[in-house]
């Protein structure tokens, strides 16, 4: 009885935490995604170093983008790579990327070698930046593992959700909605 009531008062703080991050965000001046502190190309999993403020085949502006920020150790994070990949596929043919933030909770999460070889076992092809530092994370103002962003075309952060994603939910589905009409944006 203990455990249902510690799972129970979790998932509430969830539900109030992704309500109190809709409605900050709908009264705050925008925020837009910060750049990522590093071009090293050694902090970069499946892609070369990108920009958020650029343009071209390395930037990111003028994309829709989805920040999944995670650690390889978190299962939440594991839970959550399914609905992940279904939205890289589900939007591939768009103007959309994901890209993954790894900020490690754990000394072996440090490791890139650890981190690739997770990127590998659950197959997540879109490009991870190596967040060991935190400097991501703070800029972010980021507090939770997984973490995603939504990010439109000119680099404002317009939906942020904590915790675990699932496919044919209705959150992931909002969510999804959101992208596609972020997409749909000039």
């Amino acid at each position: 009885m203990k455990n249902v009531v510690l799972v129970l008062g979790a998932a509430m703080l969830l539900v109030l935490w992704n309500a109190h991050m809709r409605v900050k965000a709908s009264t705050e001046e925008p925020r837009f995604a910060p750049e990522f502190p590093s071009q090293d190309k050694k902090r970069w999993i499946n892609s070369t170093p990108l920009k958020m403020a650029s343009d071209g085949e390395n930037g990111l502006r003028g994309k829709v983008v989805l920040l999944n920020v995670w650690t390889f150790m978190c299962w939440n994070c594991s839970n959550s790579f399914p609905w992940v990949r279904e939205v890289q596929n589900k939007f591939k043919d768009k103007n959309f990327m994901i890209v993954g933030i790894h900020s490690p909770e754990f000394d072996r999460e440090r490791e890139v070698k650890n981190v690739q070889a997770a990127v590998d076992k659950n197959k997540l092809t879109y490009p991870h930046y190596i967040d060991n530092d935190f400097a991501y994370w703070r800029a972010l103002k980021n507090r939770y593992w997984p973490a995603f962003y939504l990010i439109d075309k000119r680099r404002q952060i317009r939906t942020v959700e904590v915790g675990e994603m699932h496919g044919g939910t209705s959150r992931a589905k909002k969510f999804e909605e959101q992208i596609g009409g972020l997409l749909a944006e000039e």
